[in-house]
């Protein structure tokens, strides 16, 4: 007894009871054909091709760019069209022909179709009902049947072309339990359509499949950052043209958006919880943490991986701190910690994305941050004037310096007191010698009261405001903190620019945290091209023979011996005096040597182990990959080479792949560690959405001092329309005007918003920064 499974809505086709032919040699070699249609030469099964290394035979081209002429059309004849006929009988169909499996003889009809000019699909099997093994199956041409009617209600306007004709091509085969092989039972060849062109065969659905290799590829391209339509181009080229490829643009999308759907299959919660655990399994010092709202959905995000926590230990007694919009499809701001590193480079301390900007979550973030770093503080931090950042730090940081942007400090100027910066005056300039010019407080202040009484601003608001701050913006006060130089979040602004060019506002979580990777590693490659030129090249040296200079070129970095060359210059005459030709090596800081990251400050309170034995893994792949790549390159150049290395490559393979068997693959330790489900992940119900936000188009919440940019025209509304205001073209108000009296015409009434109105909103602001701060020496 026997049980038939249908894999489609195909009848059951009869057995033919013509004789089975001799048995042929197994075809499952035959990976491509010449396009020519099957034909049985005196009723005799032909021979299947035999070519040079399994090689499948090469298809023939046409001819000063002529077309390549139809199989069908094909009567006899010498040159391309007899050879292209005589290559169409090795993929002829025969009755009898045998296949090792069921995939082999799908494989075989597949190709014959593509030689024709027609596709294929799977009809339906049947089952043994002893032990369910399968032991018939119908494979049938992609045109057969009829589409299904559609029962739904809806009409459609334009529905699709029709694509089946009810043809009868098909392909019977049935399994011998005797050989183990399959065999052709029967046949039929003739089609009642037109067959495709061999130059459009490859567009076939049943010839578009993405192989394992194709799809590595192409992650590896999206996830590189190339577009869809540059990685397809890139895998035509190398494929020898798109008809080579083997899948089509629109497949190429549909591998993308089916693999976003796997990587969101248990939600962005999951995705998320995935990636930070394959963080933490490839290194146990990644840090992360979340934060939950009485719903048990996540608002708040951090990580930080082993290198930033390394490199805040090292650099991070200066920190430049600022949010960013339009990176993720949920539109959240993304806060960056920063710094600058020995090369006085950007240096990225941690991230976080946020649910909002208020005081709490910025507090929370904090509280974060330090946990992360053990704890240890900047000394001095950098902001832009938000209130909820200064609240926030003054409750988890009350002993480091706050500083102001001086950058903002002058836009927020410039938007409070924009007329003092009209007809060449010189109140910027002026504001800024009380930022930066002053080097004694009574100098500031009285610098300070003069341009009050020059630009009469005793009554100004803002101004009063800004001076009760000064602690956080003058020189003067500033300079007895350590801020590596930073005046400003220009550090921030510049990489909030740079990120804008890795992830987009419509990435997802799983595609925001791949690109951000991107960035992480460039800032570093940046950094390991700095070290090179550092030791590749010398320094610029104006005084040669100087003892001091050419002590400190073996310690500073570049940029920082620059700027100690500059002040030598500056000092030279001083320093004759004085005959200091070095300068001891403890007044050299230990963050500025070109050995920074082996020469750890003492005081430091983040320290990571290195003797890990992931992180010995990660170390002897990093040597073996370019052992390997450099092997595969060279033996690529001669055929021999590359078979010996091939055949090596496998004996390897198989001797480690036991080796691992034998001491116990600690990959499956690492996979078992991600089954595990983190504590603060349990029963979350995902991420919390911000409702209102205008996802399209990525736009953030504006704070207040944005809004107010610029003083607005307040226009009252009007109860009628002046006749000499021309009216936009509205359908609704086509006949409005009639309606309208003209004896109640209305002149639109403008008036400004006052300085007063505008500054009341700076109020809450001022008082959360202007509590007094600890200063401290450089």
């Amino acid at each position: 007894m026997e049980t038939a499974t249908m894999d489609d809505d195909c009848p059951e086709q009869p057995c033919n009871s013509t004789p089975a032919a001799p048995p042929l040699p197994s075809p499952k070699d035959t990976a491509s054909s010449p396009p020519s249609p099957p034909t049985i030469v005196d009723g005799a099964p032909p021979t299947l091709p035999t070519t040079v290394d399994g090689a499948p035979p090469t298809l023939p081209t046409a001819i000063d760019g002529a077309p390549p002429t139809s199989p069908n059309q094909m009567e006899g004849g010498t040159g391309l069209e007899e050879t292209m006929k005589e290559l169409s009988k090795d993929y002829s169909l025969s009755l009898g022909m045998e296949f090792e499996s069921e995939e082999d003889a799908y494989e075989f009809y597949n190709d014959h179709a593509r030689i024709t000019g027609f596709g294929i699909r799977r009809c339906y099997c049947t089952n043994s009902k002893k032990d369910g093994i399968m032991i018939n199956r119908k494979f049938v041409c992609s045109k057969e049947g009829e589409r299904e009617k559609d029962n739904r209600s809806l009409v459609v306007e334009q529905p699709q072309r029709e694509t089946r004709t009810k043809c009868k091509a098909f392909m019977y085969i049935t399994f011998n339990r005797q050989k183990s092989k399959w065999f052709v039972k029967t046949f039929e060849e003739n089609h009642n359509h037109i067959l495709h062109d061999p130059k459009t065969s490859f567009l076939l659905r049943s010839q578009r499949r993405i192989r394992e290799a194709q799809a590595l590829n192409i992650e590896l391209a999206v996830d590189s950052g190339l577009s869809v339509k540059a990685s397809h181009d890139l895998i035509s080229a190398q494929s020898g043209g798109r008809e080579n490829v083997g899948f089509t643009l629109n497949n190429h999308k549909s591998y993308l958006r089916a693999r976003r759907q796997r990587s969101l299959q248990y939600g962005e919660a999951g995705a998320l919880l995935g990636y930070f655990q394959t963080r933490a399994a490839e290194n146990p010092y990644f840090f992360y943490d979340v934060q939950l709202d009485i719903e048990e959905k996540i608002t708040n995000i951090f990580w930080a991986d082993h290198e930033m926590i390394i490199d805040y230990g090292l650099f991070g007694d200066a920190v430049s701190f600022d949010t960013t919009f339009q990176t993720n499809k949920e539109c959240r701001p993304l806060a960056i910690f920063t710094g600058f590193n020995h090369f006085r480079m950007t240096a990225i301390f941690g991230a976080a994305l946020l649910y909002d900007e208020t005081s709490e979550s910025f507090e929370w973030l904090f509280k974060s941050f330090l946990r992360a770093m053990g704890g240890k503080k900047p000394v001095s931090i950098f902001t832009d004037q938000d209130a909820a950042m200064a609240k926030a730090i003054s409750i988890v940081m009350p002993d480091v310096t706050h500083g102001l942007c001086t950058f903002h400090l002058n836009q927020n100027a410039l938007k409070h007191l924009g007329h003092l910066f009209k007809d060449d005056s010189d109140f910027g300039k002026e504001l800024n010698t009380c930022i930066f010019g002053y080097e004694d407080e009574q100098e500031l202040e009285e610098g300070w009261e003069t341009l009050i009484k020059k630009y009469n601003l005793q009554d100004n608001m803002w101004m009063k405001k800004t001076w009760d701050i000064r602690k956080k913006w003058a020189h003067v006060y500033m300079n007895w903190s350590f801020t590596t130089g930073m005046r400003s979040t220009q550090l921030s602004e510049s990489l909030n620019a740079k990120i804008k060019k890795f992830v987009k506002f419509d990435h997802d979580i799983v595609q925001f945290f791949t690109h951000f990777d991107r960035l992480v590693m460039e800032k570093r490659d940046n950094e390991i091209d700095s070290i090179f030129d550092s030791r590749e090249k010398l320094p610029k040296q104006k005084l040669k023979k100087s003892p001091m200079l050419i002590q400190v070129a073996q310690f500073y970095t570049p940029p920082l011996f620059d700027l100690f060359h500059d002040e030598v210059d500056l000092s030279l005459s001083c320093l004759d005096r004085m005959s200091v030709m070095e300068i001891p090596e403890s007044y050299i800081l230990h963050r500025w040597r070109l050995d920074a990251k082996a020469c750890a400050s003492k005081d430091s309170k983040v320290s990571v182990e290195e003797d890990d034995p992931k992180l010995a893994k990660a170390a002897r792949y990093r040597n073996l990959c370019p052992k390997m790549v450099k092997l595969c390159a060279r033996s690529c150049e001669l055929k021999a080479a590359y078979e010996f290395v091939a055949t090596g490559v496998e004996d390897m393979c198989a001797k480690v792949d036991k080796m691992l068997l034998e001491v116990g693959d600690s990959m499956d330790e690492g996979n078992e560690q991600l089954e595990v489900i983190d504590p603060r992940f349990r029963g979350v119900n995902g991420l919390k959405k911000k409702a209102g936000v205008n996802k399209r188009k990525g736009k953030r919440l504006k704070p207040w001092y944005e809004k107010n940019g610029k003083r607005k025209k307040v226009t009252a509304t009007p109860t009628g329309l002046y006749q000499d205001v021309p009216m936009p073209y509205v359908p609704e108000m086509i006949n409005c005007e009639s309606n309208l009296s003209s004896q109640t015409s209305f002149h639109p009434q403008t008036f400004e918003v006052t300085g007063d109105e505008a500054f009341l909103q700076d109020d809450y602001f001022f008082e959360l920064i202007s509590a007094p701060q600890q200063s401290r020496r450089n």
